[in-house]
């Protein structure tokens, strides 16, 4: 499965993209399969974990929700206000 992966803010920094194309195995996968493959390949990105906001084609999502192929998938840091 194949999906595009945003990454917002200093999430941008971290990793160097603004966005990716992302191969996943299989038809299906999860928030969270997804989420540990990008830690595997930005190992600091995982320092975020649990704190990072994710949606799917404009719909925040859970780690457990599953993707499609296709999907463009929204990797933000915290909202702060100010």
């Amino acid at each position: 499965m194949t999906v595009r992966v945003l990454f917002f803010s200093v999430l941008r920094d971290v990793t160097g993209e603004s966005e990716v194309v992302w191969d996943l195995p299989g038809e299906s996968a999860r928030v969270s399969d997804l989420l540990e493959s990008l830690y595997v390949r930005w190992p600091v990105l995982g320092d975020w974990d649990g704190k990072l906001l994710v949606a799917a084609d404009f719909q925040y999502v859970r780690r457990g929700d599953r993707l499609s192929e296709g999907q463009e998938v929204a990797i933000m840091p915290p909202v702060q206000g100010g």
